[in-house]
């Protein structure tokens, strides 16, 4: 379990492909400090297990189920990606919870600066769509955020200067995919209501 507050942006050091799946190596010395292999990172928002761990990078396999529902299939060496370790029991939640289970792609539809923030369009599958709210959570490329406004098949998320400098949301252009990961506590209640698509 995760917050989706970014702790690090590493980078994609080695992506070697092992016919159906990819091994990635990250570099990320804040998120590797105290990691031991069966440990759990989030890489975009994707929670991958540690195989390997040393000199600031660790190794991770990404299978095929992987490669097909997340932008980390398109992933190469030199990739600047958002890292974060699982939350502990004893942490404050400062995002919302997050299983590092993407349900998605989106693709950036626009971005518009102001000042001192930027409003990031992106389009939602529609099958997600109906669990993206106003003033609700979401989960783009691992980060926690708001969503500020919604439209048909759209959602925007206003990003301040902070997640613009220190995750990879400020270095996404239009026509970019990100990993969405929608708020599963209306997922869980949508099931208890029994009005999930058949």
């Amino acid at each position: 379990m995760f917050t989706g507050l970014v702790e690090e942006l590493g980078e994609v050091i080695a992506v070697d492909h092992l016919g159906d799946s990819v091994q990635l190596t990250v570099r990320g010395p804040t998120v590797t400090a105290e990691a031991r292999p069966g440990d759990s990172i989030a890489v975009n928002g994707v929670c991958l297990t540690v195989v390997a761990s040393r000199d600031g990078q660790f190794t991770a396999d990404v299978m095929a189920e992987t490669l097909s529902r997340t932008s980390l299939r398109g992933v190469d060496a030199g990739r600047r990606v958002n890292l974060e370790r699982p939350l502990r029991l004893s942490d404050r939640l400062g995002g919302h919870l997050v299983q590092g289970h993407i349900d998605g792609t989106g693709t950036v539809l626009s971005r518009r600066s102001a000042e001192h923030w930027d409003v990031v369009r992106v389009a939602v599958p529609d099958r997600l769509a109906r669990y993206v709210v106003e003033k609700g959570s979401i989960a783009v490329d691992g980060v926690s955020l708001t969503v500020s406004s919604v439209g048909d098949g759209w959602f925007e998320v206003s990003l301040i200067p902070t997640t613009l400098g220190v995750t990879t949301l400020g270095l996404v252009d239009v026509g970019d995919p990100v990993n969405l990961e929608v708020d599963v506590l209306a997922k869980y209640a949508e099931r208890l209501l029994g009005l999930e698509e058949r």
